[in-house]
């Protein structure tokens, strides 16, 4: 018997989760429809997961993206979880914004190491006119290399959005980071509608929009839900959703949170892959602490993208030789870059 990648799903939006555990929701997404399919069996949470996968991935490609740090600490933002704030005593010092050329150098060893999108990241509050100039050399930069560009650099208003598209940008990355009831527990000086403003002005630029969270911060499970919810009804979801585990790190308000469990963190991102089917599920910040086989029950439920390298911004991550020999021992291989 011959098993066909692609299996066949009814496509009919059923509204009685509980009953029909098989019924398939279709967007506009509810707390009570997002809660029930998370607290499915986990068997049939997966198998759901896995089949809305295999309708429109290859289920055994995954998408490798680096990410580089071009502007380091000294940000005047005070998220919680994080070592480049100026708020906390994580001992991290505050550097100037990179070189062009240092980073277009960076960008051509990711893409000689099989990366296909380069994320550049700055601890910023918002970019401020004089460093656009060098922002847009780097993603003309990075794009000459055949590459797609992704970059992080806080708020951002229509025109420097607009800007950037300009320059070639194909991604944005501003995270939500948790639902907006628990989000004013890890951040004071950033609204949660200050955030849903930045994704609009991407959004209207023309920009993908990358866009996830973090958990493991002390959330509830509901908070898990409605931050996926906010993210599925957005005007359109974001085309890529990196969920990541928290990396406790010392000096900073969650230096001691208490890790998240592994199976849950494993429902998250199945659920994000049903309430998300077209979105990359990226297996974001937190890698160094799971097993292979928590990881493998990831891009069993959907997870199809990963960041590759030794570090995230400050943060460690496997590395590439890690990530090769889980990558043959589970038969899975990195997508092939597209012609740009």
């Amino acid at each position: 018997m011959i098993l066909e990648n692609k299996v066949d799903m009814h496509p009919q939006y059923s509204p009685n989760l509980t009953s029909d555990p098989i019924g398939w929701a279709l967007p506009p997404w509810t707390r009570a429809e997002a809660e029930a399919v998370h607290d499915l069996p986990f068997n049939d949470l997966l198998f759901r997961a896995q089949t809305v996968h295999r309708e429109n991935f290859d289920p055994n490609r995954v998408q490798l993206s680096r990410l580089l740090s071009i502007k380091t600490g000294g940000c005047p933002e005070d998220c919680g979880y994080c070592s480049q704030s100026s708020h906390h005593q994580s001992g991290l010092k505050a550097s100037k914004l990179m070189e062009v050329q240092r980073v277009i150098a960076e960008a051509r060893k990711a893409r000689d190491a099989g990366a296909t999108r380069y994320c550049m990241g700055a601890a910023w509050r918002s970019p401020k006119q004089r460093d656009m100039g060098a922002v847009v050399a780097m993603i003309e930069g990075v794009k000459a290399l055949g590459m797609e560009t992704c970059m992080t650099l806080g708020m951002l208003d229509l025109d420097q959005a607009q800007r950037l598209k300009q320059a070639g940008l194909d991604y944005y990355n501003h995270n939500i980071d948790t639902s907006e009831r628990y989000y004013k527990e890890i951040i004071t000086t950033r609204t949660f509608i200050e955030r849903l403003d930045t994704l609009a002005n991407v959004r209207d630029s023309g920009i993908k929009v990358c866009c996830g969270g973090i958990v493991g911060m002390g959330e509830e499970k509901a908070d898990r839900i409605d931050m996926l919810v906010t993210l599925a009804t957005l005007p359109e979801p974001p085309d890529s959703v990196p969920i990541n585990m928290l990396i406790p790190i010392e000096g900073t308000p969650l230096g001691e949170a208490e890790p998240i469990e592994p199976i849950e963190f494993v429902r998250t991102i199945a659920l994000a892959r049903i309430m998300m089917p077209k979105s990359h599920v990226r297996l974001s910040a937190g890698r160094t602490a799971m097993s292979d086989e928590m990881q493998a029950l990831c891009f069993f439920a959907g997870a199809n993208s990963i960041f590759v390298g030794d570090t995230l911004l400050t943060a460690e991550n496997p590395g590439e030789d890690k990530d090769s020999a889980l990558f043959r021992r589970l038969g899975m291989r990195p997508t092939e870059r597209e012609t740009l």
